[in-house]
């Protein structure tokens, strides 16, 4: 039999053409909730990135479906719990964008330490400001790296490679195991307390939501720079606002937010931010890595075959 496959927000042509060699593959890119609740039934595996939400109530629709395969490493858009009550298999591409992320990270660590967009801004209007930018080095200082998954260890060696000493505090690792990756394995409040540099490689869950506070960051060294490319959600932004403020944190680069699109710009228009709309897996590259391997991950599901990234 042919297996029906949703696509609702966008694939590459390569992930079409494993789709489509044997099965049906409709592309209803930007499709609405209400559209996307009432021809759900028909369908066995969906395909989705982070906009589409699949909710309890669209699961519960979804009488074929076998299986979501989310474009990407974050599921928090899909309802796990209702996937696992209807015998839903969740599938992701668990490593194609990890160094497009990890490279974005290193990139907004260039971006705050030598503070290149409001460089580049002031000589495009026309100012000569050398003697206003006095930056810092990478070169040295200590990078404290939370969640040390697939990006977290990309991170972490291009951090190295840099010259940096390598902090990791992920609960899901054991110290041997950052040991043999060249990285020290601390608590997280050890990893406030040394780190220069702080980068959040971390899923959003109900445990670390806003586990960046205000207490949190009190317990920060005094000028340290925080990068977040993981999900919004995982700081809290008035938290960071007032740290910024207080001259707490030195500088923020952000590529992700609570709300997407944000709400407020407060913290995004901030002098001490650099801030990005959530393009960590923007990259050529990663959008045709992450195409292969979701669709032979979601038709290796659907006939049963054994799968890399099943997720529940």
């Amino acid at each position: 039999m042919a297996w029906r496959v949703l696509i609702t927000d966008g694939l590459e042509s390569n992930g079409k053409a494993i789709l489509t060699k044997n099965d049906i593959a409709d592309d209803k890119k930007g499709i609405e909730a209400a559209e996307l609740l009432q021809i759900i039934p028909e369908y066995d595996a969906i395909i989705l990135r982070g906009r589409t939400k699949m909710t309890a109530e669209v699961i519960a629709a979804a009488k074929n479906l076998k299986v979501i395969g989310r474009m990407g490493v974050g599921v928090d858009n899909i309802d796990l719990n209702a996937a696992k009550a209807h015998n839903v298999t969740v599938v992701n591409a668990a490593v194609a964008t990890s160094i497009a992320v990890a490279e974005l990270a290193i990139g907004m660590m260039f971006a705050l330490v030598r503070e290149i967009p409001r460089a580049d801004a002031s000589l495009k209007a026309g100012q000569w400001l050398k003697k206003d930018f006095n930056g810092m080095e990478l070169f040295g200082k200590t990078l404290g790296v939370v969640g040390f998954g697939n990006i977290g260890q990309v991170v972490s060696r291009y951090a190295s490679a840099l010259g940096m000493q390598v902090l990791a505090f992920d609960p899901f690792r054991d110290a041997m195991y950052m040991h043999e990756r060249g990285v020290e394995a601390v608590s997280l409040d050890g990893l406030l307390a040394r780190a220069d540099v702080i980068t959040i490689h971390t899923p959003l869950t109900d445990q670390n939501r806003h586990q960046f506070d205000d207490a949190c960051f009190s317990r920060m060294k005094d000028g340290v720079l925080i990068v977040d490319a993981a999900r919004g959600g995982i700081i809290d932004e008035e938290a960071l606002l007032r740290a910024l403020e207080s001259g707490k944190v030195r500088g923020a680069a952000l590529d992700v937010y609570e709300k997407e699109p944000p709400v407020s710009f407060d913290l995004i228009k901030h002098p001490k931010v650099v801030a990005t709309p959530h393009i960590g897996a923007q990259t050529a590259e990663a959008q045709l890595r992450a195409a292969e391997d979701i669709s032979n991950e979601v038709l290796n599901a659907l006939n049963g075959l054994p799968l890399r990234w099943k997720i529940c």
